[in-house]
């Protein structure tokens, strides 16, 4: 699996590029590609997914955004080229790169998922927002979202990120969401804000 420790490496060299250059520094490693490539992991080990296939579409899942090609609105599609062009540089098998690519293409919905693989990495891309609460504060920040409107915020980012995952995902993390959400509405009960 050597080709996930290449990607891996260039993915985080695109990374510190867009840091270096980018006015908002965004580590798009430590604050949401790392989290997205674990749980994909750990999905593909539950669901008898192909973990190379799985690796690779959670790793590129976003290269258009680090990359800076395109808006957020298509940076799926955008996406999908970027890594192709990636994957073809390395001679990576032609059947797999198109797994791969339906990962990258299909990542903003389980709806759109037609492959277990696919499935994992738009499960994981869900499920990565729960890992890094502070990231998504963050994101409210910047996004002008009032002091006292962000828990109502987050409340809302995780009720709509619930409702998105696969049914068989949404199953066994019901728990684990019931117990985050409930933390948050006694934030808000307690009349906590987020400095």
């Amino acid at each position: 699996m050597e080709i996930i420790n290449v990607i891996e490496k260039e993915v985080k060299d695109a990374i510190q590029e867009y840091k270096n250059n980018a006015s908002d520094h965004y580590d798009f490693w430590e604050e949401h590609i790392k989290y997205v490539y674990e749980e994909a992991s750990l999905l593909a080990d539950e669901y008898g997914a192909d973990i190379e296939i799985v690796a690779l579409g959670a790793l590129l899942h976003d290269i258009a955004l680090i990359k800076k090609v395109g808006t957020r609105a298509d940076h799926h599609i955008n996406g999908e080229i970027l890594a192709r062009d990636m994957l073809n540089k390395h001679n990576y098998p032609q059947d797999k790169q198109e797994r791969v690519l339906k990962c990258v293409l299909n990542h903003r919905s389980s709806k759109n998922a037609t492959s277990n693989e696919e499935l994992c990495v738009c499960d994981a891309d869900i499920v990565a927002h729960f890992d890094n609460i502070p990231m998504l504060i963050n994101s409210a920040k910047r996004n002008n979202v009032q002091e006292d409107k962000i828990i109502d915020y987050l409340k809302e980012v995780f009720e709509k990120d619930y409702n998105d995952l696969s049914d068989r995902t949404k199953e066994s993390f019901k728990e684990r969401y019931e117990k985050i959400y409930n933390e948050i509405i006694e934030n808000k009960k307690n009349n906590l804000t987020f400095k």
